[in-house]
């Protein structure tokens, strides 16, 4: 069993109607038909949406993905429209809110990876493939591959986890021509991202992306190159043949599996609620990747 802890009630705004509530976000539909994002500040791990926030991280995600879309604009459009509040929506709203174009969605998880670890390592270790994509012998948890590979998974629903998939079962869901549109994009894009990071002292491991086409068009969307979406190392300490620090959840994560939480992941027990000092240290590694990147101060 898992999913929401607590399921939030979405808030009614005039004018919107709510379509959907995700892990991190709630959508919506505006009058003219376009889609409102709303980043929470929720926190997932382990297929569960935890009963306690990481404050500021919705807006976070919000204006690291903006800072993205800007990077990448030359090599793929996105589906943002406005940053502007909807009228009659709450005040916290603010900095966490994108009007997007509504787009045909391909369902298909777009992973990229540039090193091997997490759902890759383990397959590697199995069969010495990702994806069914034949990797060289050698390698550990860590280890840059070769070159960056396109690695899908299918879209899960909340509460079960993604399935890596192979790019003929992606060729046969969605077509030839899509397939390979998908499989040069995520490449262009993470490898692109890849070289801003690594400038900046980071190393992006991995990142998944969605695409949906506007008309024939391939068009970048959700959130993109975030910590909630991505594998970022600090790049001075980067060690090959260990678990590497990462800006993202891995605070939660460790307390999760730790005996002070006195969680057992393989029960049907929902997660506890996180300690401060834990929701405290994982907000910071959140400011600390979009300041790192973009090179802002976070206010």
């Amino acid at each position: 069993m898992s999913g929401f802890v607590e399921k939030p009630e979405p808030i009614q705004v005039p004018g919107l109607v709510h379509l959907h509530t995700g892990k991190v976000r709630e959508l919506y539909q505006n009058e003219a038909g376009d889609l409102v994002m709303v980043a929470s500040d929720r926190m997932s791990a382990y297929d569960w949406v935890l009963p306690t926030e990481i404050p500021d991280k919705g807006r976070v995600l919000t204006q690291l993905s903006l800072w993205w879309f800007d990077q990448l604009r030359d090599l793929a459009p996105h589906h943002v429209l406005s940053t502007e509040l909807p009228a009659g929506a709450p005040a916290d709203w603010a900095g966490r809110t994108l009007v997007c174009k509504r787009l045909k969605m391909v369902p298909v998880e777009c992973v990229a990876r540039g090193y091997l670890t997490g759902s890759g390592l383990l397959e590697y270790n199995e069969s010495r493939t990702v994806c069914g994509l034949a990797l060289p012998e050698g390698l550990v948890d860590g280890s840059e591959l070769p070159a960056p590979i396109f690695t899908p998974a299918a879209k899960a629903e909340v509460g079960e986890h993604d399935e890596n998939v192979s790019y003929e079962e992606v060729a046969r869901q969605v077509g030839a021509e899509t397939a390979a549109q998908l499989r040069q994009a995520t490449l262009a894009v993470y490898s692109r991202a890849r070289d801003v990071a690594r400038d900046r002292g980071i190393i992006l491991a991995d990142t998944k992306f969605e695409f949906g086409f506007d008309g024939d068009t391939l068009v970048l969307a959700d959130e993109v190159l975030t910590p909630d979406s991505s594998r970022f190392w600090p790049a001075d300490t980067w060690q090959p043949g260990r678990a590497q620090p990462s800006y993202d959840k891995q605070f939660v994560r460790d307390w999760l599996t730790s005996a002070e939480s006195g969680w057992d992941r393989t029960s049907e027990q929902p997660p506890p609620p996180l300690p401060a000092e834990v929701v405290e240290r994982t907000r910071q590694k959140y400011v600390e990747a979009y300041e790192r990147l973009t090179g802002h101060t976070w206010s």
